[in-house]
């Protein structure tokens, strides 16, 4: 039998706990991979709590989106892998487990260069900052204000910004500016007199703002300083962006991702992996857990404790 953190109601971290479930069987254009490392994400913990909206709970359960492992079976159509390969995994429900049926187009291989646990951390975060840097066409000559620039999807938008010819504002706390700098960022503290903080890092103007906190702080430097308001984006507040005049990509969003958003954020899994290989990106590795420690995982997430990307060991 395999093993899977589930729960049966929305609550605390509590409600998550351990159980057997059955072996996965990799069913037409899937694979079975054997679940090495688990990415953590703040998305993982608001489904929990009932933050983002659901349908009604009638059997347990699964949790996670995000891993990396081991291909252990293939399914009929599958072309391309090999029992044995390493992979890393995106947007597939059920990552906090001991093994998962995995669709193709939802894997990709990691290369020498890249640990399992770096795998386990490239999906919901490097996908989201590649698609909406993307959606919001930023390119060499834009001054770029990320918001939380510090957390997993700021980084990445953070590197891909800078890769792609972009000048970067990230506001953060002042214990996160080395990390920053060191990805190519120009920090700014967060807090009163924030628009005016970046208006100085800023001198020329900021022509694009990306909204990773959520905070009316965020939301109104972003309206003060970005003269087309076409190209603010919140990850955070969907349910409000129609109201505030700006876009919104999931974060909630009553507005789904479309067909070629959805391309970039697969687009996004092996791209990283290149680039990740190839010494020119970095996935900030926070503490290693358990898997049946996933409560505490939760627990971390929720009260901001734990600077990088927790893993989930089963």
């Amino acid at each position: 039998m395999a093993r899977a953190i589930v729960y049966s109601e929305i609550g605390s971290p509590d409600v998550l706990h351990l159980a057997e479930i059955p072996d996965p069987v990799a069913g037409d254009g899937q694979v079975v991979v054997r679940i090495e490392a688990v990415g953590v994400n703040p998305l993982d913990a608001k489904l929990r709590r009932g933050l983002r909206p659901g349908p009604p709970i009638t059997t347990p359960r699964r949790v996670g989106f995000d891993g990396a492992g081991t291909i252990t079976a293939l399914g009929e159509g599958v072309t391309g892998f090999s029992v044995g390969d390493r992979v890393a995994i995106r947007t597939t429900l059920g990552t906090y487990a001991t093994a998962l049926a995995v669709p193709v187009s939802h894997i990709a291989r990691l290369t020498d260069g890249v640990t399992t646990a770096e795998g386990a951390g490239i999906g919901i975060p490097v996908g989201t900052a590649y698609q909406v840097l993307r959606s919001l066409h930023v390119h060499k000559g834009d001054t770029l204000l990320v918001h939380a620039g510090s957390g997993a999807v700021g980084q990445a938008i953070v590197q891909y910004a800078v890769l792609w010819g972009a000048t970067v504002i990230a506001t953060a706390s002042p214990a996160r500016f080395e990390q920053l700098q060191a990805l190519g960022a120009a920090p700014v503290a967060y807090g009163p007199g924030l628009t005016e903080r970046v208006r100085e890092a800023a001198p020329g103007g900021v022509t694009v703002a990306i909204d990773c906190i959520g905070t009316d702080e965020a939301i109104e430097t972003s309206l003060a300083l970005v003269a087309d308001h076409d190209r603010i984006a919140t990850i955070v507040r969907g349910p409000d962006a129609a109201a505030l005049g700006i876009r919104a990509f999931s974060g909630g969003s009553p507005t789904p991702l479309t067909d070629e958003e959805e391309s970039w954020r697969a687009e996004a899994l092996p791209l990283t992996i290149n680039l990740i290989e190839a010494g020119d990106f970095q996935i900030e590795l926070g503490p290693e857990l358990p898997l049946a420690e996933a409560a505490r995982a939760h627990e971390l997430v929720e009260q901001h404790a734990a600077r990088g990307k927790i893993i989930l060991i089963p």
